[in-house]
C-alpha cells in the first residue's frame, strides 16, 4: 500500500473523528467495500425495524432519524456525477417504481436534508423480493472497481453502482 493511500485513510480518520463520535449511537451497522489497491469505501447506517420505521415516497429517507454516512478513500463515479475522497450524507429517496439515491456534502450532525447540498443523485435499479427484510440492510457487493450498493427494506431491494477512480 503506498503512503499516499495510507496518509489519507490517517487524516480522514483524524478529520472525521468528531462527526463519527457525533453520528455513532449504539445501534450502528457499517458495511464495507475493499478495492483492489487496498483503498476502502464505507457506509455506516442504522439497522431500523420494518415495523417501527416508515418512510415516504418521493421524500429524502434518513433511516431512525440519522442519515446513512458514506466514507471513500477513493474518488467515486455516480453516474454521471464525480465523489471525491471524504465524508458525506446518503439518502435514498423510496418510489414506487425506482428508488434514487442521493449523496450530500452535508455531514453536520443533527442537520436537516437540504437538498443544495447534493453533489451526486443516481436513479437505483429497484426490486421486489419474496422473503421481506425484517429490518434494513445495507451491503456492498464487489466486482473489479465497482461497488454495487445494495439496500433492503421489507420486500423491497434496490442497487446502484460506484465506480471506483
Amino acid at each position: 500500500m503506498s503512503a499516499t493511500i495510507v496518509w489519507r485513510a490517517v487524516l480522514i480518520s483524524f478529520l472525521l473523528a468528531p462527526f463519527v463520535a457525533a453520528q455513532s449511537g449504539g445501534n450502528q451497522s457499517t458495511t464495507t467495500c475493499n478495492l483492489e489497491d487496498g483503498r476502502q469505501v464505507y457506509i455506516r447506517y442504522t439497522p431500523v425495524s420494518t415495523k417501527q420505521e416508515r418512510f415516504s415516497n418521493g421524500k429524502a429517507w434518513a433511516p431512525g432519524g440519522t442519515p446513512m454516512t458514506l466514507f471513500t478513500e477513493a474518488q467515486l463515479a455516480l453516474g454521471t456525477s464525480m465523489i471525491p475522497v471524504g465524508a458525506y450524507t446518503v439518502y435514498p429517496i423510496p418510489a414506487r417504481g425506482n428508488w434514487t439515491i442521493v449523496v450530500n456534502k452535508n455531514v453536520t450532525s443533527g442537520a436537516a436534508y437540504d437538498e443544495k447540498q447534493d453533489i451526486a443523485r443516481a436513479q437505483m435499479e429497484t426490486a421486489q423480493v419474496e422473503s421481506p427484510s425484517e429490518t434494513l440492510e445495507v451491503a456492498f457487493a464487489h466486482v473489479g472497481n465497482r461497488c454495487s450498493l445494495r439496500i433492503y427494506i421489507g420486500k423491497t431491494a434496490s442497487f446502484v453502482d460506484f465506480n471506483a477512480k
